[in-house]
């Protein structure tokens, strides 16, 4: 007990600059901002007169910026009869404004007006054959009104500024916009986002419904979706958690209403509603003056709603529901809990702590470990209103889901009587101290804070203080929390069996391509292309000065960065060896986790592990294996001495390896019900052949064929070989080489290992492969190899082709395959470059649709890639964004080892970035068109679709090539 308690207690001192008790300072005579004292990010907080908020930290790390904009509107303000509001609106914020996205507004105008005229009779109209006239309507009228829009014109807009990450997301409490942006383009970005967000103009309406539908169609695959939408009706009775959803009804998504979605952007879309949130290279008194010149001018809401929800009644006993789908059966157990800024905040994350930490809570212990669950976890998913305390089990082969819910309810029940120890829970605020050092060690990680504070009602000293509250809670109060809020009759249990579903998609409806007029820029756009800004020059990687090597007295290499801002390390020991050596390794490793030493239990070494702040995990893929030991950088030697001791020492247990073997047969048939994991056994099958598929995968009869004595040998063989040892860390070198050279166990002189790359398959011929899946979309891939050698002066063109052809939502895929033609919800097509030398180059074109678009989508892609649309304006864009780009990343920390060892692979010793920042400079449509002509035009392909032969156009896929019926034995090899 004394070490744990001093070990808390050296925590809490080696993270006093990050997380110490705060006082909240208010606007003073010299500033116009808010600071909270001892802050580790030194956040400013401004609000301007007309109520913006920004939130804003520094970080000169690179010359770049993660910009958030959060407004504080999302699924819960929904209008009822119009659900899936803010999420379709999401979408049109991309669309353009009345200044950008168009080439003549006032030409542009009338013709949207008249769509929004038809769609509010067509969303009231219930005569199928005058739907199907209105629409016709909508879409002709769409058609003249696309001739003078620019699909795409504000990702144009944000390629030209060098900016990376352009996304958004909804949720129920929140919609936000991310871009990643350089420093020196701070003007023009305010630029373009307050337009955005004062003119937004709802164009290309209805090809972008078909997006929403197809995010729709894939939600349908998720049968966790399913299972989560259940719960909350089952919590929420009175709010929108639970009468509601983010991505509304099919009914809603069918007949949606512009004229609501502009009252409801007229409503929130206000600076009193909304916070700017960023981190990174800049000073911040010019930022804010930037800001207030741009945004200042908004005009807020002064009749802002706030929404009241009837509250929400206690529940008294335990509801149950069941939901099918075609994915593996689970068991979901929730409670009702209190939103982000209540009091249950932080008692939630500790107790889902004490449940399930992925090492030493009850959960971990006494379920995964023990081997009574296939799989289990436990978080707290929280809102603003409200939360909900989930967890999860997968059963065992031959176990019932009651079963599995019982021994959820079981694991609850010991928080309730406090039958878990204050060690344990002290450990648990010291894993989560950790956490947040990782988090905030990234400009995105802090941004996203900002945004989690001004969304959930948390004020930025109460975010400072947490890890200060959290020390003070005492195993009574998370008792009293888990008697109070986790009740042992106030919870809803989802049965998630197996079986079909019973949604219907939304049809395909018909839809004329509309304009894409590539080669026209607004004024805007072009006066944003020509503003100077300071130029930054680029700098590449130099692994002479950015790392360091040495040897360890046994001479294996070690590659050693030092880690400039955090206590965090990370240790690993990296053999070029994997699956395509040894089909076995990855079951080894699985069976070493569970595992003690002659002097240590399995669960002692967990503990133990977790008691410091640190882990250990073993991960193999077909070429490599990584062994890896991170965490607190004080606690290194003994997280590697405990490393070091399971390796060495780890005593068999014939009835866990039973068990492992039973359960990895029971995960192999769970994971061909899972539509992710179906296409990513069709993807491998098709690129990498079935005799590698053979070659690396266990059949279920050589995994049951597995002993004790060989998979133990596999590891412990595996370290008496060649590796290279990776550190990224505070500690000295000096120091790092010493805790090697006494605590790592090999051989004195390790045998020289050879990296076995994984070969491609080559396509001489057209192949369509089908694999069976009941879904409403499909997968669809091609895939094409003709064998030709890596080589380095095909970087730029490589680079520059994939930026204009397939690489962004500004490239022609996207435009043509969504913007244009509605035909996915997402597309991309590049030319990969190999991982390793001695690979040749590949071409793959993917897209995910609704079954019945697979043959207009199959038609679209093979017209533009082999005959790529020519635009003189798109290829300025994309090279203009590729120079931006790397002028201003900067390849930092960790990731500088992990560049020198694929450098490695590549036979190089350098940045290639250099010589296509050099080259890229130069070069001409005609050099794209050139590229495309030799490198991808005419190609053949293996085709490969994941989807329900019922339910598409076969006749289709056969005129592709000879189809042939792919089983999952065949793709999974089991």
């Amino acid at each position: 007990m004394k070490a744990k308690q001093f070990f808390v207690t050296t925590l809490a001192v080696i993270l006093t600059g990050m997380f110490t008790a705060a006082n909240c300072k208010g606007p003073s005579a010299k500033s116009d901002y808010e600071t909270v004292d001892g802050d580790p990010l030194k956040t400013r907080i401004y609000t301007l007169d007309n109520g913006l908020k920004v939130y804003m930290s520094v970080n000169k790390e690179a010359p770049r910026i993660q910009t958030y904009i959060a407004v504080r509107v999302g699924g819960k303000n929904d209008p009822a009869e119009t659900t899936g509001l803010a999420h379709y609106f999401e979408h049109l914020m991309f669309k353009g404004t009345t200044h950008f996205g168009t080439s003549n507004y006032e030409a542009e105008k009338p013709l949207l007006d008249e769509i929004e005229r038809l769609f509010e009779v067509y969303r009231k109209t219930t005569d199928e054959a005058e739907r199907k006239a209105l629409y016709r309507q909508i879409d002709s009228i769409s058609n003249k009104a696309s001739q003078y829009a620019i699909p795409n014109e504000y990702d144009k807009l944000m390629a030209a500024i060098g900016a990376t990450g352009t996304n958004a997301y909804t949720n129920f409490d929140v919609t936000c916009y991310t871009e990643d942006i350089p420093s020196n383009q701070i003007e023009n970005w305010a630029k373009i986002q307050a337009d955005r967000f004062q003119n937004s103009v709802i164009r290309g309406f209805h090809t972008e419904l078909e997006a929403v539908y197809e995010e729709y169609n894939m939600g349908l695959a998720s049968d966790a979706r399913t299972v989560i939408d259940t719960l909350r009706s089952m919590l929420f009775f009175n709010h929108p958690y639970g009468t509601q959803s983010v991505i509304g009804t099919q009914q809603h998504l069918k007949n949606p209403s512009i004229t609501n979605i502009k009252r409801y952007y007229e409503t929130w879309y206000v600076p009193n509603n909304m916070a700017i949130c960023l981190s990174g290279d800049f000073d911040p008194d010019e930022m804010i003056a930037i800001i207030k010149k741009y945004f200042g001018n908004m005009k807020p809401n002064d009749s802002l709603p706030k929404p009241t929800f009837k509250e929400e009644a206690p529940i008294t006993s335990p509801t149950t529901k069941e939901v099918r789908g075609v994915e593996a059966a689970n068991v979901n157990v929730a409670w009702r809990i209190g939103g982000e800024a209540s009091a249950d905040n932080d008692l939630a994350i500790l107790a889902a702590s004490l449940l399930y930490n992925d090492q030493a809570g009850l959960i971990d212990l006494d379920l995964i470990h023990a081997q009574k669950v296939l799989s289990s976890y436990c978080y707290p998913y929280t809102f603003a209103d409200y939360g909900m305390f989930l967890l999860n089990a997968r059963p065992k082969d031959g176990q019932t889901l009651e079963q599995a819910r019982d021994l959820l309810l079981e694991e609850v029940a010991k928080l309730r009587k406090g039958d878990f120890d204050e060690s344990l829970l002290r450990a648990c605020v010291a894993n989560y101290k950790l956490e947040l050092m990782k988090e905030y060690d990234s400009n995105e990680g802090r941004a996203n804070a900002y945004v989690d504070a001004f969304v959930n009602g948390v004020s930025w000293a109460d975010m400072v203080h947490q890890i200060e509250r959290m020390e003070k809670i005492t195993k009574a109060d998370i008792v009293k929390f888990a008697n109070e809020k986790l009740g042992e009759n106030a919870y809803a249990v989802v049965f998630k069996r197996e079986g079909q579903p019973g949604f219907k998609k939304i049809d395909k409806p018909e839809i004329t391509p509309i304009a894409t007029n590539r080669d026209t820029a607004s004024a805007f756009l072009r006066e944003i292309q020509l503003t100077e800004v300071k130029p930054i020059e680029p700098v590449f990687l130099d692994f002479k000065k950015d790392m360091s090597t040495a040897s360890l007295k046994s001479g294996l290499p070690l590659l050693y960065k030092k880690n400039e801002t955090t206590d965090v390390f990370e240790l690993m020991y990296v053999f070029d060896m994997g699956r395509n050596d040894d089909a076995t390794l990855g079951t080894a490793f699985d069976y070493l986790s569970y595992l003690g030493t002659s002097k240590k239990s399995p669960t002692e070494i967990k503990k133990e592990f977790f008691d410091i702040a640190c882990s250990f995990s073993a991960n193999v893929t077909d070429e490599r294996c990584y062994v890896s030991v991170s965490g607190l950088s004080e606690n290194m030697p003994k997280a590697l001495e405990l490393m070091e001791e399971l390796i060495a020492d780890a005593k068999p247990d014939e009835n866990v390896l039973t068990n492992l073997k039973a359960d990895r047969i029971k995960a192999r048939a769970d994971a061909k019900l899972n539509q992710g994991q179906n296409f990513g056994a069709l993807r491998r099958y098709v690129m990498y052949g079935p005799e590698h598929i053979k070659a690396t995968t266990l059949t279920n009869d050589a995994l049951k064929a597995l002993t004790s004595d060989t998979l133990l040998a596999k590891v412990r063989d595996l370290f008496t070989k060649q590796h290279s040892v990776l550190y990224y860390g505070p500690g000295a070198e000096s120091d790092v080489l010493k805790s090697l050279d006494q605590l790592h166990r090999t051989a004195d002189k390790p045998a020289p290992l050879a990296k076995k790359p994984v070969m491609l398959v080559q396509t001489p011929s057209n192949t369509v492969m089908l694999a069976e899946y009941n879904a409403k979309q499909i997968y669809y891939l091609q895939y094409s190899n003709r064998g030709e050698p890596f080589d380095v002066a095909n970087d730029p063109g490589v680079t520059l082709y994939n930026e204009y052809f397939g690489g962004s939502m500004n490239a022609i895929v996207f435009q043509e395959m969504r913007e244009s033609r509605g035909l996915a919800y997402s597309a991309n097509a590049v030319l990969i470059t190999p991982s390793d030398k001695t690979r040749p180059y590949a071409f793959q074109a993917f897209v995910a649709t609704q079954n019945d678009k697979m043959p207009q989508a199959i038609d679209a892609f093979m017209e533009i890639i082999n005959n790529m649309p020519e635009s003189e304006a798109a290829f300025k864009i994309a090279k203009d964004a590729i120079l931006a780009r790397l002028r201003t990343e900067r390849t930092v920390k960790g990731d500088v080892l992990w560049a020198y060892l694929h450098a490695k692979d590549m036979g190089v010793d350098y940045d290639r970035n250099k010589a296509i920042f050099e080259k890229v400079q130069s070069m001409t449509l005609a050099d794209v068109k050139a590229f495309q002509e030799k490198w991808i035009k005419g190609r053949t392909y293996h085709y490969a679709v994941l989807g329900n032969s019922k339910d598409i156009d076969m006749n289709k896929l056969r005129s592709l090539g000879e189809v042939k019926l792919l089983t999952p034995q065949d793709i999974f090899g089991y």
